[in-house]
């Protein structure tokens, strides 16, 4: 079985000889680690039967072509299975700056409908978008008021719509063309 581990591209060339180096002392002889972007994966057409990765979609500004690649590697009825932080509902873009001060990652997280439309339009079936952890206003009380933001003010606004999430598709099981 092929897995792809899709990351940042903020890889180092120390991180790899790393990844390299416990490889080899593990004895591990069939993993290849390579450096790229994860909006041009390099690999070739249908090669991949599982892709994972763990809260990195969201940081591409072209998650469209990130999933659109996922699905060019992979193999017929192989499977993506990330965990990402997705939204519920529509966010403004000011909340999505203060709130970015506790999850981090949430400027660049799709709303869910949008996460399964990006999906669906790259060829998966079977998308399912399982929620791990739904963040409420309260979890982020100490960090939001000592940046001198109102949590009170903005709870209405943002509790409930940032969550953790399980994201999961399949690549069709026929044949698929490229062009």
């Amino acid at each position: 079985m092929s897995v792809a581990l899709m990351s940042v591209s903020c890889v180092t060339d120390g991180m790899l000889a790393l990844a390299n180096e416990n490889k080899r002392k593990a004895g591990v002889e069939n993993v290849e680690f390579l450096k790229g972007e994860i909006e041009h994966i390099r690999l070739p057409d249908s090669s991949v039967d599982v892709i994972i990765s763990n809260c990195v979609i969201n940081l591409s500004a072209d998650k469209g072509r990130v999933l659109r690649e996922a699905f060019r590697v992979l193999k017929p009825g192989g499977r993506l299975a990330v965990s990402d932080v997705v939204t519920r509902g529509e966010i403004s873009p000011a909340i999505r700056r203060s709130v970015l001060l506790w999850i981090g990652c949430v400027a660049g997280a799709l709303e869910d409908i949008e996460y399964r439309d990006k999906l669906a339009a790259a060829g998966f079936e079977q998308v399912d978008i399982e929620p791990t952890r739904v963040y409420r206003a309260e979890d982020a009380r100490d960090l939001l008021s000592a940046e001198g933001i109102d949590v009170d003010a903005i709870a209405p606004r943002v509790d409930g719509k940032f969550m953790g999430a399980f994201v999961r598709g399949m690549e069709p099981a026929g044949a698929k063309a490229f062009g």
